[in-house]
């Protein structure tokens, strides 16, 4: 079956390497993509769920779901009148848009003939991993750092995976699920180090362009924490634009927590790649990544449309998160993260102050204490 999976490309030497269970990095280090591809743009009338895509996603066949994708798109202002579109990612199946890629990621696991998952995860992507290997019939194994909201913790038990939490950083976290792949050979579904996840992700922009009458808006304002869903989004856009559906991108504008801001801090310094930071205790945890792999990949995209990168303060995610809950929105403390720099965005004489921007509301908040 790998014969029909597009091969991964490494973004270091170059190298090309056919898809199998214990492949998720290239043996110089290096991180994999997929090649860039026009979007065949045929949706499936029929299909509520992402795979209504199919034709435009890398992994063939609609192997299974639970009902991921074509989450709502609604304004932000319950009287029409904003221009600030909020897309409701927490009414996907395990309550975050990172089911997007865990279906993906799966998905391709079951093609390569794996039995076994290993993934780590701040949260959401252990739990939508945990969900659809339960769904596959296949194990899995999630790392979380200590400290882990309790509430994902016990989402992702309740799926079956056995869950390890691993004291000190995100990045230790990693570390450690690295090692166990190393140690028993199991699938690494990474949503960090497999391009596959993004075949996911990229749909969030598919829906987004369908909901807005096959156009495209002008921003998109997305959450950056290891940036799946900025280079997904990117993706699908990209896409677009080379199969001839649109003529311009959407500007990216990409948040960080001002307490854990490598992206940030690389984009105000005029900076190809990220520095390592230490991050400090936020309410953003989802986010909380001082040393994203793909940083780099995130700066280019943010460049490559015209975006910005900003970070927003604790006060400004309570705020934006209570000020959704008024509107009738219920999200985690990360999931009102990109709602808080929309509400800066929009002041009179900001860049951003026109058009239509487009803001996730990415995890729910039954997943967060308090």
């Amino acid at each position: 079956m790998s014969a029909d999976l597009p091969a991964y490309q490494c973004a270091s030497c170059g190298r090309s390497h056919v898809p199998a269970a214990g492949r998720w990095r290239c043996d110089c280090g290096g991180l994999l993509d997929l090649p860039p591809r026009p979007i065949s743009w045929n949706p499936r009338p029929a299909d509520h769920t992402l795979w209504r895509y199919q034709d435009a996603i890398a992994v063939p066949g609609r192997a299974f779901s639970l009902g991921e994708g074509m989450t709502p798109l609604v304004r932000a202002a319950a009287d029409g009148t904003d221009r600030t579109l909020l897309k409701v990612e927490y009414a996907s199946p395990t309550g975050s848009f990172k089911d997007r890629g865990a279906v993906m990621l799966v998905a391709l696991a079951r093609l390569l003939g794996a039995r076994r998952l290993v993934a780590d995860s701040s949260g959401n992507a252990g739990t939508a991993v945990a969900a659809y290997a339960a769904r596959a019939g296949l194990a899995a194994e999630i790392f979380v750092p200590a400290g882990t909201s309790e509430k994902k913790v016990q989402q992702i038990r309740g799926h079956g995976a056995e869950v390890t939490a691993v004291p000190g950083s995100r990045e230790d976290t990693a570390r450690a699920a690295a090692a166990r792949v190393a140690e028993t050979a199991a699938f690494y579904a990474s949503h960090v180090y497999n391009p596959y996840f993004y075949e996911g992700t990229k749909t969030y922009a598919l829906e987004i362009f369908e909901q807005l009458g096959q156009a495209a808006p002008a921003t998109l304002v997305l959450p950056a924490g290891n940036g799946t869903l900025v280079i997904g989004a990117y993706l699908g856009f990209a896409g677009l634009r080379s199969a001839g559906l649109i003529d311009r991108l959407p500007r990216i504008v990409a948040v960080q927590a001002e307490r854990c801001a490598p992206v940030a801090r690389a984009f105000a310094a005029g900076r190809a790649e990220t520095v390592p930071v230490e991050p400090a205790p936020t309410v953003a945890e989802g986010i909380a990544i001082g040393a994203p792999a793909r940083g780099a990949r995130m700066l280019e995209i943010v460049r490559a449309t015209g975006g910005t990168v900003v970070t927003v303060a604790e006060a400004e995610v309570t705020a934006a998160r209570a000020a959704l809950a008024r509107r009738g929105f219920w999200v985690e403390p990360t999931g009102a993260v990109a709602y808080a720099a929309a509400r800066r965005l929009r002041v009179p004489g900001s860049p951003y102050a026109e058009g239509e921007l487009v803001v996730p509301l990415c995890g729910s908040g039954l997943k967060a204490p308090g």
